[in-house]
């Protein structure tokens, strides 16, 4: 996860300021200094090259181009106490330092949509149908409080009718949308649920966002198995229906599992053996249409107390892209995520969302790739962080890239240049903010991990 985050971020952060290298090249304004991360007192490396200092800091926060001429965050005074040369950023028109200030979000967005299109192109986009979802749905506390039940199957959110199935759809449309209801088919007739506003604030909280409000139920009928499998060894086979532990009947899949848990001892060692003996009634050959029924003594694993068997899940559909087709779907793809980021901050302004819930720091980005090395969760990932990056820098804080455009904006607009001396003050204030907020977002890591 460590080893992804960092090269996930030292690609974003090197493309990002080639956003505003080039085009100050272009209208041959000076660039000092390139650096991936920051070099306060010392970097790790350093190579000149004409006018341009190429290197690696120490401090992994981000990067930088140190533009000749340019109040930036190097607060490099003595320099802007001289009159202004040619090749330096101040005596640019403002057109063209607007493009070089703009430069680095735009490969941020650009970079985005590209990368969406790129993963749907090379693997398509895998879904549940919602008519894959043959014995409804299994609720988690979450989905309880909502009013969902075990059997359920949600075919509306917000009035509008769902074509796939997923715990995640139902949550983006009360968190991001504010839907005020959703439609669920129970015992034959659909029923409409109404959504109270708390649960805006209850589903982004930080500690619910890994859970599922619901997951599709499923039958036990063996599929495949694990490596070591004790229901293997004892005889179960690919085909056969487990329908009963230890005498209990266990239609579902989800069954079978509570029933195994149960059994777990409850103690405070690190260390637990989880192995136990357990009977296990099966239909043999089920899909053949076989009703013989055989019980197996089973021994469970010791590290995880299971019999090493996966059920037929509900069948996946892959809505595969050519590179035509997966470029602008990727485009909508990153501007639908774009649009719900606008409306979380919405929400946070509403007070529907608490900032200290949502906000997260290098610890819960690290925690958003997978544990082992996933191409496909990285490149998405890499996508979601361009944007969110592209994003942030566009906020209208001084020291951001936004902060910058702001004051251009304004200088274009009322012909009016504000002074070295307030952009100086400006960008010492936008600093300070913007390094209270890594503050306040990793300090929220720190505060769920280890408190």
């Amino acid at each position: 996860m460590a080893g992804q985050l960092f090269l996930s971020l030292s690609i974003l952060i090197v493309l990002h300021e080639m956003g505003h290298f080039f085009p100050a090249k272009w209208f041959n304004t000076r660039v000092e200094k390139f650096y991936l991360f920051f070099d306060p007192w010392f970097e790790l490396f350093k190579i000149k090259r004409g006018d341009t200092e190429y290197g690696i800091g120490w401090l992994p926060l981000g990067g930088y181009v140190k533009i000749s001429g340019m109040i930036d965050e190097s607060m490099d005074r003595e320099q802007m106490k001289l009159p202004p040369q040619p090749w330096e950023f101040r005596s640019k028109p403002a057109w063209q330092r607007l493009i070089i200030m703009l430069g680095g979000v735009t490969v941020n967005f650009i970079l985005g949509f590209i990368l969406f299109g790129l993963v749907l192109w090379t693997w398509g986009e895998r879904y549940t149908p919602i008519e894959s979802v043959k014995h409804g749905i299994v609720v988690d506390s979450l989905g309880m409080d909502l009013g969902l039940q075990d059997g359920d199957k949600v075919v509306a959110i917000g009035g509008k009718r769902m074509d796939r199935s997923g715990g995640n759809l139902l949550r983006r449309e009360i968190i991001i949308n504010g839907a005020k209801d959703f439609t669920v088919e129970r015992g034959g007739r659909e029923q409409v649920i109404a959504v109270n506003d708390t649960f805006i604030d209850v589903l982004s909280r930080h500690e619910n966002k890994g859970m599922d409000l619901y997951v599709e139920r499923i039958l036990f009928v063996v599929d495949t198995f694990s490596k070591k499998s004790p229901g293997r060894e004892a005889g179960i086979e690919k085909g056969d229906r487990i329908i009963a532990l230890n005498g209990q009947p266990t239609t579902y899949f989800h069954e079978f599992r509570k029933g195994l848990m149960k059994s777990f001892p409850k103690a405070e060692q690190k260390e637990i053996n989880y192995s136990r003996q357990v009977t296990v009634d099966v239909i043999k050959n089920f899909v053949a249409g076989s009703t013989d029924t055989v019980s197996y003594q089973i021994t469970t694993t010791k590290d995880r107390g299971v019999i090493g068997i996966y059920p037929v899940f509900p069948e996946m559909a892959i809505q595969e892209y050519s590179f035509a087709e997966a470029m602008p779907a990727g485009y909508f793809k990153g501007y639908n995520f774009l649009a719900d980021q606008i409306k979380a901050f919405g929400q946070i302004f509403k007070g529907k969302i608490k900032a200290s819930e949502s906000l997260g720091g290098f610890g819960s980005i690290a925690g958003m790739f997978d544990t082992s090395w996933n191409w496909y969760r990285f490149w998405t990932m890499t996508a979601i962080l361009s944007l969110i990056l592209g994003f942030m820098n566009l906020l209208p804080i001084p020291a951001l890239d936004g902060g910058h455009v702001m004051f251009l904006l304004y200088e274009v607009i009322s012909g009016r240049k504000p002074s070295d001396k307030f952009m100086e003050y400006a960008t010492i204030a936008g600093f300070a903010i913007v390094m209270g907020l890594v503050l306040f977002a990793n300090y929220q890591d720190i505060r769920r991990f280890f408190f």
